[in-house]
């Protein structure tokens, strides 16, 4: 059945743009700017001025690290690795984040467009098979800015967005037609979940109407005959100790609403970080998942009709 996933030919989507195009899109993105309401947090601070909201992040996005990533899904990393970028700050702020230090202390340093782009150009020479934007919600004017200059710098790599999956749907049509690979998460299904561990109630809500808005733009996952991800919807969801009924429920209606060919990662690396260890009786899950957790939600994953999956269940 995979095979039907596979294509033999490939352009990165951000290549049909002319220069018209795309001077429509990066003036559309700097002015989106002057009254933030690219996430939904709506912080409505002037980041052209430099103001910040939530994500501490005005005019330029900071960059903590960028490099050839061996450690992400075998079609995104394959034998050179995905070149990701990490941007400082997220604008979803997980109390039990494993990169703390990077998502919520804005740790990295600014990067203007031609800088950002330079660091696209430098992944691709290095022979990265794709470009990873890492956390990259709160900062998609700043990238639409810099693609528009590693262009014609001859950057054609296929463009993962990595999120959280609290996206704006602004964002996301602002971005329709350069991201070739949409890669989210889905963490919770329940709003009171996500007030306690994020502070963000309106979480479910966001995610399910960004997922609805990827799989629009790039449909199911398709790969390319080397196994690698050439374009379509990548699907990550971390399962919580003691949810496994919100993992149903989220695994459930990506198969209705969305299609039983989304490529999911069922992923189990959940453990105790940042404020969960700082700050205890915060009810952030003290523990690990257990193997009866990582079943059960597989289970679930099948039984809702999933059957393309990044690891072997």
């Amino acid at each position: 059945m995979e095979q039907r996933f596979t294509v033999e030919s490939f352009e990165p989507a951000y290549l049909r743009l002319d220069s018209a195009a795309w001077r429509k899109r990066v003036d559309r993105a700097v002015q989106s700017l002057r009254c933030c309401v690219n996430c939904p947090r709506q912080c409505r601070v002037d980041r052209l001025s430099n103001e910040t909201g939530v994500c501490a992040t005005g005019r330029y996005a900071y960059v903590s690290s960028a490099f050839a990533h061996h450690g992400e899904e075998d079609c995104l990393s394959g034998v050179r690795g995905s070149g990701t970028i990490f941007f400082g700050s997220c604008n979803l702020r997980c109390g039990f984040c494993q990169n703390g230090d990077i998502s919520q202390e804005n740790y990295g340093t600014p990067y203007p467009p031609g800088m950002l782009a330079d660091l696209m150009i430098e992944l691709q020479r290095l022979g990265c098979h794709n470009i990873n934007f890492v956390t990259p919600a709160h900062v998609t004017p700043q990238i639409v800015e810099a693609l528009a200059e590693a262009v014609p710098k001859g950057l054609n790599l296929p463009l993962v967005y990595n999120t959280s999956g609290y996206d704006s749907l602004d964002a996301l049509r602002m971005m329709d037609g350069l991201i070739d690979i949409y890669m989210p998460d889905f963490k919770f299904w329940n709003p009171e979940t996500s007030e306690l561990l994020c502070g963000a109630p309106d979480y479910p809500e966001h995610a399910r109407k960004a997922l609805r808005e990827m799989h629009r733009q790039v449909g199911p996952l398709t790969l390319g005959a080397d196994g690698l991800a050439r374009r379509g919807l990548l699907v990550r969801h971390l399962v919580m100790p003691g949810q496994t009924g919100q993992s149903a429920a989220i695994l459930q209606w990506i198969a209705a609403e969305l299609s039983t060919d989304t490529f999911v990662n069922i992923m189990g690396q959940y453990r105790p970080a940042h404020r969960a260890l700082r700050e205890k009786g915060l009810r952030i899950p003290e523990r690990r998942v257990t193997p009866a957790e990582m079943e059960t939600a597989y289970a679930a994953a099948r039984q809702a009709g999933l059957w393309r999956f990044a690891r072997p269940c």
